[in-house]
């Protein structure tokens, strides 16, 4: 790919349509970020154990005031019981605030309720009481440390039939990580099991580098110098910051609509929401960092 093409393909392809992720405690966070994200942008508010309804709530209104997009994360296994369910989905259809969901099992290992699965959420009935239109789920490029592949598949293409069949737009977001390769590889592997779903690849926003190894170890996505190695920074200066430059330039040249369909980009901020969008900003007018 040549440096003009790779030039149009900062605002033309994977990040033409970029999203965010938000905690429920991130609204100051935001009101901060607001001026440098373009209006409209989807921001998902993720589902804590730590965070309660009214927390998210508040959080999703907060991303709508502000003229984004909110797409409020549920976990099914976080749920106690249809009632609960049903209650915050009441209280984000009356903010007007329930179009857009992204439904996973979550971490817990057993269930606190009636639903185990994200197919459980999207056969619930939630998209014909609630109005919903759009239904993201889960991917795992680099696996997952729990669930073998086999399983992870057989999910996939359930819930994305499941979805099909409610005739709802859906997506896919991927689990965060920093090998291209990877990401890309699963990507045509999603769609030679015949998934058309569009696709956005998770990639951790700038962050201290003890952090991204940290998460990255917790997630099960790298060891320590395959990170280092992959993302283009130094064991050695444990105290600096990276950015996704080079994860984002290669996912660039090496996107082809052909086989890997349509991606966009996910960035998991960490907290650092302006930092994110300003690094965006920057990468998409060619700005050196």
């Amino acid at each position: 790919m040549t440096i003009s093409s790779l030039d149009a393909m900062r605002d033309e392809g994977v990040l033409a349509d970029f999203s965010l992720e938000m905690t429920a405690k991130d609204i100051a966070a935001l009101h901060h970020a607001a001026p440098v994200i373009p209006r409209g942008t989807r921001i998902n508010v993720t589902f804590l154990g730590n965070e309660d309804f009214a927390m998210r709530r508040n959080a999703a209104a907060a991303v709508r005031a502000a003229g984004f997009e909110p797409v409020v994360h549920i976990s099914a296994r976080r749920i106690a019981s249809e009632l609960e369910l049903e209650t915050f989905l009441d209280a984000l259809h009356e903010d007007h605030t329930a179009a857009a969901l992204f439904l996973i099992a979550g971490d817990p290992a057993r269930a606190e309720g009636p639903y185990d699965e994200t197919i459980d959420l999207i056969r619930s009935g939630i998209v014909e009481r609630y109005g919903v239109e759009r239904i993201g789920i889960g991917g795992y490029p680099e696996g997952h440390p729990h669930i073998d592949d086999h399983t992870l598949w057989s999910a996939l293409e359930k819930k994305a039939a499941a979805i099909a069949e409610l005739g709802v737009r859906g997506e896919i977001i991927t689990q965060f990580g920093f090998d291209v390769d990877a990401a890309l590889h699963w990507c045509a592997r999603v769609r030679q099991r015949g998934i058309d779903l569009p696709i956005r690849i998770g990639v951790p926003g700038p962050a201290g580098i003890k952090r991204l190894i940290g998460y990255g170890r917790r997630f099960g996505v790298g060891t320590s110098a395959g990170i280092a190695k992959k993302y283009g920074f130094s064991l050695t200066n444990l105290l600096g910051t990276a950015g996704p430059d080079r994860f984002i330039t290669r996912l660039i040249g090496e996107y082809d609509h052909t086989r890997h369909g349509r991606i966009g980009v996910h960035f998991y901020t960490f907290g650092g929401i302006r930092t994110t969008a300003e690094w965006i900003e920057d990468f998409r007018k060619g700005a050196p960092r």
